[in-house]
């Protein structure tokens, strides 16, 4: 089930109501990487695939969050992350029968999402910039992140917020291709080789994808520190 937040409390949303009218939803805290659950995805998936909807909503209940936070923090929008996350949901759904389980179906319907979100990203003229106070993408509680913006270079008496606002203006130079990569490496923590099952590409393109995007962020970052 998606779920639309009312008061901090979740409510269900179930494949069903996928159609409905969209609300936004507020940014989940980040969770951590799903337990290995193939075998219990794919009984689902089979179940899902004779129209059970009740097997597909909990598909839905499993991995909406995760997939929502990773497109707002792509799209910096909660009305347009809810859209996109409900709209992969709904591809999904419809193109189930096409599922063969190569993948798993988190994989397999992360890589809905994040192509969704690439397309929008690429059609949207006005952008909004990322407000990384509201995203849980803390600099201060990254040292990643820390590392890349002063490692080599003399630092600055920068605050922190200082920091976030140029940091947020960095990450929106980055094209949507190598943005979408430190998001899924650096505020998601997913593993290289996760990332290329989501992006169709292999660990070599992830790994230059994500070094030539850290090596911009510094390029971008270095004339304020």
């Amino acid at each position: 089930m998606l779920g639309r937040r009312t008061c901090g409390n979740p409510l269900p949303i179930t494949k069903a109501e996928l159609e409905k009218p969209r609300q936004a939803l507020s940014i989940p805290e980040p969770n951590p990487e799903p337990a290995s659950q193939p075998e219990e995805d794919l009984a689902l998936v089979h179940r899902a695939q004779k129209e059970d909807t009740a097997a597909y909503d909990e598909l839905i209940r499993r991995y909406q969050e995760r997939i929502y936070a990773t497109l707002y923090h792509m799209t910096s929008n909660h009305e347009d992350a809810n859209d996109l996350t409900q709209d992969a949901f709904i591809k999904g759904y419809r193109a189930l029968k096409s599922f063969k389980g190569d993948s798993s179906f988190y994989t397999w319907v992360y890589r809905i999402a994040v192509n969704k979100t690439i397309n929008f990203l690429k059609q949207r003229k006005n952008r909004v910039l990322m407000s990384l106070n509201d995203m849980d993408f803390n600099a201060e509680h990254d040292p990643d992140l820390l590392a890349l913006v002063s490692e080599n270079t003399p630092r600055r008496d920068l605050s922190l917020a200082e920091l976030q606002e140029k940091l947020n203006a960095a990450m929106q130079k980055l094209s949507e291709h190598h943005r979408m990569v430190v998001v899924l490496h650096d505020v998601q923590g997913l593993s290289h080789e996760e990332i290329g099952e989501i992006m169709d590409c292999n660990v070599g393109t992830v790994r230059s994808r994500l070094f030539y995007a850290r090596q911009q962020l510094q390029a971008y970052l270095t004339e304020y520190l």
